[in-house]
């Protein structure tokens, strides 16, 4: 048997004529670049979450730094960002001229460690960032708790956690602004990179979608310095029509990753762990195991793809050598970098399929 890590075309074909339909439409009509296929997924998607604005982008690491710009950081404030993460979510703070402050994270949940945000926090402190890794919550309601006392802003990263939730609320509606990835890999993903940032601000709505656009406020008014950061009408038809299949998928996700929970519960392997009352959406199932190496070796001679989220902890990559961070600043992110392995995770999933990757990581 051969197992990918995910089966982005298996989706499609669950969905076939739908999507076809999509993608002949928008060609047929021209709708390349913004017009009302755009502002129907916006709208969509706000309806999904919850939340006034949605405003589409060219991908996700855009959506954060405009968001971090929209919000006046720049040269010379910090921003405090999780130890693990994709390195869009520190990267963009420093493309505003920011200084991204590393936090290691929670030890059962990898998620930013909250008892630890405040005594990073100082005069120059401006923002967090939040990210709700493999589709786990960050704990987002003690951290605007210490955003509020600290007078700061708060941008959820939720890259990997479109509909999950804490206490029934959708992440991405808790902090100031939110930004989502639709990388064609994420639980909501389109056919290329694309991304949106998410508010109840008003004004933060406004500002953003003119810097997204050139700056500008009608055509051919600009108002200030923006970028060319849209998203193509081809990949927001693709959007609007997966998006009414999103919690069906995300209902198998949950359930996939229950089954890898049931066959793997007795071994010595570490399975991830949920906190009460929150929604892990597992965009990614990820273990901890001892001699990773080995392991995925073993699976991969079994057919069975895996993969590393992430290799090298964000504080130890080369681009940030000169901060010369310490191991023993960010233990758990050092501790767990080398022992992380995500498991084939995706809705189209058998039975079949995930018994023959838990006895093959058995064996």
């Amino acid at each position: 048997m051969t197992i990918p890590f995910a089966d982005l075309y298996a989706q499609y074909l669950s969905i076939k004529s739908e999507i076809d339909t999509a993608i002949e439409t928008t060609i047929k009509n021209s709708a390349y670049i913004g017009g009302e296929v755009v502002k129907n997924f916006e709208n969509a998607f706000a309806d999904y979450i919850g939340i006034e604005h949605v405003i589409a982008c060219a991908n996700g690491t855009d959506s954060i730094e405009i968001l971090l710009k929209a919000f006046g950081i720049k040269e010379g404030d910090e921003v405090i960002v999780p130890a693990i993460s994709w390195i869009s979510t520190s990267e963009a703070v420093s493309a505003v001229g920011a200084t991204p402050v590393f936090v290691d994270i929670e030890k059962d949940f990898f998620t930013i460690d909250v008892n630890l945000i405040e005594q990073a926090i100082t005069k120059k402190t401006k923002a967090i960032i939040p990210v709700h890794l493999y589709g786990h919550p960050a704990d987002i309601p003690v951290i605007m708790k210490i955003a509020s006392k600290n007078n700061l802003i708060v941008i959820e990263d939720c890259a990997q956690s479109h509909g999950a939730k804490i206490n029934g609320q959708i992440v991405g509606t808790f902090g100031h602004a939110s930004s989502f990835s639709f990388y064609p890999g994420k639980n909501l993903g389109a056919y290329g990179d694309a991304g949106c940032m998410a508010t109840n601000d008003a004004a933060i709505a406004e500002t953003v979608r003119m810097i997204a656009n050139h700056g500008q406020k009608g055509k051919h008014n600009h108002l200030m310095e923006g970028r060319n950061s849209r998203l193509d009408g081809l990949h927001a038809a693709v959007l609007l029509a997966k998006l009414p299949h999103l919690e069906k998928w995300t209902e198998a996700r949950i359930k996939n990753a229950s089954s890898y929970h049931n066959l793997l519960q007795k071994s010595d392997i570490e399975l991830p762990l949920i906190k009460d009352n929150y929604r892990h959406v597992f965009h990614l199932y990820v273990v901890r195991v001892a001699d990773r190496k080995s392991i995925q070796k073993k699976l991969s001679s079994a057919g069975i793809e895996t993969a590393i989220h992430y290799p090298t902890a964000l504080p130890f990559l080369p681009c940030y050598a000169e901060k010369k961070n310490s191991h023993s600043d960010f233990p758990v992110a050092y501790l767990y970098q080398d022992k992380i392995l995500s498991l084939p995770m995706f809705p189209e999933m058998s039975n079949e399929q995930i018994e023959y990757v838990s006895k093959s990581l058995l064996s």
